[in-house]
């Protein structure tokens, strides 16, 4: 049986969310041969009733280019600490969390500044 560590982070907008890392698993896109994003799933509630389900989409793509303009690759740590800051943005950002924030994806311009703000570099 795996324990999961309940986190808690309070949003900009009042909204206390608690929420736990599920996973991570490859995803093909349409066209794609072979897994082209990997999803990160958090389980959020704001209400300690109703849990559901996050997906935060990264492509490898964007890991790609932040790799080639840094001339290192991304480790996976931090990968998962810009996934993070970008569910952290939505907390902050989107109002209904359920209704609109349930598919998120890390772009470059988000990914860059998410490692700047972590110190990395």
């Amino acid at each position: 049986m795996t324990i999961r560590r309940l986190k808690t982070y309070t949003g900009s907008q009042g909204y206390v969310y608690q929420y736990y890392f599920v996973g991570k698993r490859p995803v093909k896109r349409s066209g794609a041969s072979e897994s082209d994003v990997d999803e990160y799933i958090f389980d959020v509630t704001s209400d300690r009733k109703l849990t559901y389900a996050v997906s935060i989409f990264l492509p490898h793509t964007v890991v790609a280019a932040w790799a080639e303009s840094h001339g290192r690759p991304l480790g996976d740590s931090e990968q998962y600490a810009a996934v993070k800051m970008r569910l952290f943005r939505a907390f902050d950002e989107v109002e209904d969390m359920q209704a609109h924030g349930r598919r998120l994806e890390v772009d470059l311009p988000s990914l860059e500044e998410s490692l700047a703000s972590l110190g990395v570099e």
